[in-house]
């Protein structure tokens, strides 16, 4: 199993450990500490080295942080997490609203001045640090950059992860690294800069075509580089991670421990672009100090990374036709075998994972599968444990969030599913997830749009019954690479403009606390819209659908649909009988034709 059901963090250690680090706190005379859920790279996933704020709290989710100070302890998490992080921390720490609450107000109102906040400054980025100084100084209030109170205080702290990095083919990339190294190098010529320091590393991977295993279902390594205007690059990583493609990389990737990053960084021409949003504070305090000219500007990687090749386009079709295969034969497993009362969610994802082994080609898991029965379901990162598992009962929704990792694809879908006769009020509810789901698949729009201006298309039918959800619509997707991949995003917050070749998902969603959860999930594909009998020459873009899985038709109140709605539906069930019929066999065949019926 690629999933493990052991429980990662427990909130009757969270006590002990922050009266440990006040102590600590008053020792440096420090009034407040900063403990993020972030590593040094400032990837969006961390290893279980870097899993401090777990370690802190019991807070295990994806996003948030800690602010500690001598009377209060707030944790602040994101819409995704607010059912979930009151079950996994104790009382002597208090859950916070986040973003709606801000970092700097929550210390202003407990801090004044004179006062100090120790941060580790590789754990935070340029921007965070500059705009908390920007609220704080001017109240006395100092930050103070410190050497991380969590490291010296764990002291049964997991190894740093040592997982060889391998090369990617070309042919799913679509392009040699040199050309992409050569290509980001003259953008940085064109910009007046000499150099570009990279940490995330998902850019890495896709800039050296390259992958890792450094943390858990994200095949990304753990390394820092620096591109040249000449297009070489330097990689620096742990002694032996890139021993296996030194040959892939060639003479124009020089490769180095990651201890001599520092004291790379003393060589480093000026002007040297850093990425404030992702660059972390102690990398731009180091060259500043050193007189170093920083030169501010996004990440090169992002963009192009985002849109996909021809290639890496064509590949992950694929893996999502393979992957759409495993998923109906799960369902149909699930359909004969659930109403029959005897499975758990563990065995769920247990049988899910099964399907998707049994296509020879998977390699991991794209996040540990969200399987949430009834209340469960309303717990939107819910990730079930050997002590959580709970039955799957007839009478109940049951909400499967899952994906994978195929060397040609990465892979990540959502199906609500009733088992048996469905709850009151749920079929109407997941009717209008379905509305808010289909709304998007049909958007066309023109270029320059931003995933902040379709957001509310995936909401309206949800609004107009006076229900909403606490996440975003839809997060970039990576090809064999990250599950969550930005700048692109479906989400009131994202101003990136979509561009052909971006890969997003699209999962509006309605949950019931301590009842039932509801989400619908597929991925989309921005490419050109065609174009249309009598239309001016605007440049339109629309979507093209990856994920080919049914929908639970016994979820669906065509009384509520409209004409199109409807058929869009039928369209839909359409193109999966005809991409995956012929990819199935036997039961699951059978299962398919009843699924994929016209409404």
């Amino acid at each position: 199993m690629f999933q493990r059901f052991d429980v990662t963090a427990d909130p009757s250690h969270g006590p002990a450990r922050l009266a440990a680090l006040r102590e600590l706190m008053g020792a440096e005379g420090l009034d407040a500490v900063l403990v993020p859920r972030a590593d040094r790279f400032q990837g969006e996933y961390v290893a279980p080295a870097d899993e401090r704020l777990a370690w802190l709290t019991g807070f295990t989710g994806s996003a948030g942080f800690c602010a500690v100070t001598a009377q209060e302890a707030g944790v602040f998490v994101d819409g995704r997490y607010r059912v979930q992080v009151r079950s996994q921390v104790a009382p002597d720490f208090t859950p916070v609203n986040w973003p709606e609450v801000k970092l700097a107000d929550w210390l202003l109102e407990r801090l004044g001045s004179g006062q100090r906040v120790g941060f580790d400054p590789w754990l935070h980025t340029v921007d965070e640090i500059e705009n908390l100084r920007e609220r704080l100084t001017p109240k006395g209030i100092g930050l103070v950059p410190i050497d991380n109170p969590i490291n010296r205080l764990w002291s049964d702290r997991p190894a740093a992860p040592d997982a060889a990095f391998s090369a990617f083919p070309e042919e799913i990339a679509g392009e040699s690294h040199a050309s992409k190294r050569a290509r980001l190098a003259a953008q940085l010529r064109e910009a007046g800069e000499r150099a570009c320091v990279l940490t995330l590393p998902d850019s890495i991977a896709w800039l050296l075509n390259i992958r890792g295993g450094d943390v858990a279902y994200n095949p990304v390594p753990h390394a820092f580089a620096v591109l040249h205007e000449d297009g070489t690059c330097d990689l620096y990583a742990r002694p032996g991670k890139a021993d296996a493609i030194r040959d892939h990389l060639g003479e124009e990737v020089r490769v180095h421990p990651e201890t001599s990053f520092v004291p790379g960084l003393d060589f480093l021409p000026s002007p040297t672009r850093l990425d404030p949003k992702s660059c972390p504070e102690a990398i731009h305090q180091f060259l500043t100090a050193r007189g170093i000219t920083v030169s501010r500007g996004s990440d090169p990687c992002l963009l192009p990374k985002a849109r996909k090749s021809a290639a890496e386009i064509a590949a992950t079709t694929e893996a999502h036709l393979r992957d759409g295969a495993a998923m109906v034969s799960f369902l149909a497993w699930l359909d004969r075998e659930a109403p029959k009362g005897g499975l758990t969610e563990i065995d769920v994802v247990r049988g899910l994972e099964g399907f998707r082994r049994a296509t020879n080609a998977l390699l991991d898991l794209s996040f540990d599968t969200i399987c949430g029965a009834a209340a469960h379901g309303a717990i939107v990162h819910y990730r079930v444990t050997e002590q959580t598992d709970a039955p799957v009962r007839p009478g109940e929704l049951l909400l499967v969030d899952s994906g994978g990792q195929y060397l040609d694809g990465t892979t990540d879908i959502t199906r609500t599913v009733a088992i048996g006769p469905a709850p009151e009020g749920a079929a109407e509810s997941y009717t209008r997830v379905l509305q808010g789901m289909i709304a998007i698949s049909r958007a066309r729009f023109p270029k320059g749009v931003a995933g902040q201006h379709l957001d509310a298309l995936a909401r309206y039918p949800l609004w107009l019954a006076g229900q909403d959800y606490d996440h975003g619509t839809g997060h970039g997707v990576g090809v064999f690479l990250s599950v969550h991949e930005g700048p692109q995003r479906l989400s009131r917050l994202s101003d990136v403009p979509l561009e052909p070749g971006m890969i997003l998902s699209n999962e509006p969603g309605y949950y019931r606390e301590g009842a039932w959860g509801i989400r619908i999930e597929n991925l989309i594909l921005v490419e050109e819209a065609p174009s249309l009998p009598g239309a001016d020459d605007r440049a339109m873009l629309s979507f093209r659908t990856l994920t080919w899985v049914p929908l639970d038709r016994r979820l669906i109140v065509p009384d509520l649909l409209s004409r199109d709605e409807r058929a869009w539906i039928d369209a839909y069930h359409a193109g999966v009988l005809d991409r995956i019929w012929p990819r199935v066999e036997g039961a699951a065949r059978d299962w398919l034709d009843s699924a994929c019926a016209p409404l």
